[in-house]
């Protein structure tokens, strides 16, 4: 993505990311039941973000628009969602909380989202790709990014770092062609 903008804009990031959870978790009203019964590895991560990380997200957002932009919101979550329908409904009721709490409109703001460790690397939560490719039919101003052929480790829940790099170039590939440059 940076490599292929002017030079003069400048690209930054917002990072607030738990390993092993579930979207419920970055619901604004109702994360803390979720907290509630969550490992107590898990927890310790929470803490990080003041026990609130979707309230830390927005915090962050707000610190990064004084002097920025914020153009896009990539999600890549699911492998604890696994076979839930309502996936796609949950994270539209994050990313409409968002969109309000920072004063984004949706036509400015798309939602990125990324496929989970595929089917072609035997992912064990492969089958939640078809969920998430479901999303833009209930958030129009999502787009989903594939993860075919992006190596997996292993654990099958995990890219390798090449699978990552590669996973990551399409997220700046896509982000490219929404912001109008090929």
């Amino acid at each position: 993505l940076v490599s292929n903008l002017p030079p003069h804009i400048k690209v930054g990031l917002v990072n607030v990311s738990i390993g092993g959870c579930k979207i419920e978790l970055f619901e604004k009203d109702t994360f803390q039941s979720y907290v509630a019964t969550a490992p107590k590895w898990m927890t310790n991560t929470i803490a990080t973000y003041s026990g609130n990380p979707y309230q830390h997200l927005v915090d962050m957002a707000k610190l990064a628009q004084r002097d920025g932009v914020i153009r896009g919101i990539l999600l890549h979550q699911g492998e604890s969602n696994t076979n839930d329908q309502e996936w796609p409904n949950k994270v539209k009721g994050i990313y409409d909380n968002l969109l309000r709490d920072l004063n984004l409109k949706a036509a400015d703001v798309p939602l990125i989202v990324g496929e989970l460790v595929n089917a072609d690397q035997n992912g064990a939560c492969a089958g939640m790709n078809r969920i998430i490719s479901e999303l833009p039919k209930t958030i129009p101003t999502a787009h989903v990014v594939s993860s075919a052929g992006c190596e997996g480790r292993k654990d099958r829940l995990h890219f390798t770092l090449a699978g990552y790099r590669e996973l990551g170039r399409r997220y700046g590939e896509k982000m490219l062609s929404l912001l109008g440059y090929p």
